[in-house]
């Protein structure tokens, strides 16, 4: 079967904004904002799956389709120029099942490249008939056409997937959702009236400057207490974020590993003391981003890599 790939659909840039919607002819699929969730409590996620992975591919993706490849061409010669030498590029055609994001609407029917890891043999696997996840956008000027956000931004269907893709989806639709944290702007330590006793205020920076900040209180004899706070008041009930959720990973992934020196230039050396000590307790406690990497912060990337092209 001959295949046409368009340069628009090679060219892809890793990064993006929301892109414009899509509206297509009959026999669209439609959706508006995010499909309805089915349950997936924070915390439960299943052995192999891991929410970072699946959070870098839902914020980065304005179109995320569960769709059923219905055809597979294999890319050859100057097209499949940057695949890995254990993978193979295909272009692929699928029925679309459910727009789980986006807004407006996109044909039945859509096709983009893929590239997928070969076994042991050498050879390449069946994609026909698999059921996947798609994590996308839209290409100019061709409705029926969508780019993978990523190399690994085709996922295989299961329930499990399904539940988790459409929980973070949900959570970053609302209009409450989490910032995008992009560091720390400054520390404050208030000793209190007691030795062991104080108070650490962390004051975060945000892509969209909205207001962030994380609180660490110690009393004697007590564990530390902190909290994530995100409205211009702390909040004295504020709680810290529980892990696999859209909050604990804007923090977990992308707070730098040890406290900027720029953080603490206004406190004097035994504030400073006390405030890394109790950021370094933070970042203890969020945990490495990804199994298996160091708890350090800041670790957030596309586990994939750039979109085949």
């Amino acid at each position: 079967m001959s295949v046409r790939i368009t340069p628009a659909l090679l060219a892809v840039p890793l990064l993006l904004t929301l892109a414009p919607v899509v509206h297509a002819q009959s026999g669209a699929v439609s959706a508006v904002g995010v499909a309805p969730a089915g349950p997936a409590p924070a915390g439960t996620i299943p052995a192999g799956l891991t929410y970072a992975d699946y959070a870098d591919l839902v914020v980065a993706s304005p179109l995320i389709v569960d769709a059923t490849i219905r055809s597979a061409s294999r890319i050859k010669g100057a097209e499949a120029v940057g695949v890995a030498a254990e993978a193979a590029r295909f272009y692929v055609e699928a029925d679309v099942g459910t727009l789980v994001r986006g807004t407006g609407a996109i044909p039945a029917r859509v096709g983009w490249l893929v590239d997928v890891p070969l076994d042991a043999r050498g050879r390449a696997p069946s994609l026909k008939k698999q059921r996947v996840l798609a994590f996308a956008r839209p290409v100019a000027s061709r409705p029926d056409q969508i780019q993978l956000v990523a190399r690994d931004a085709q996922r295989a269907w299961s329930p499990t997937t399904d539940a988790l893709t459409r929980r973070i989806a949900t959570d970053a639709a609302r209009a409450d959702a989490p910032p995008v944290v992009t560091g720390v702007k400054s520390a404050f330590f208030v000793p209190g009236t007691l030795p062991a006793e104080g108070e650490t205020q962390l004051f975060l920076t945000t892509q969209d400057n909205r207001p962030a900040a994380v609180s660490v209180l110690r009393r004697p004899g007590e564990q530390p207490r902190w909290s994530v706070a995100l409205s211009e008041v702390i909040d004295e009930n504020a709680t810290a974020p529980a892990r696999d959720t859209l909050l604990w990973y804007r923090l977990a992934c992308f707070l730098p590993a040890t406290l900027p020196a720029n953080a603490t230039a206004a406190l004097s050396e035994d504030e400073a003391v006390h405030a890394r000590e109790d950021y370094a307790f933070v970042i203890a406690q969020l945990g490495a981003c990804r199994p298996g990497a160091s708890v350090s912060g800041g670790d957030a990337t596309f586990s994939g890599g750039d979109a085949p092209g």
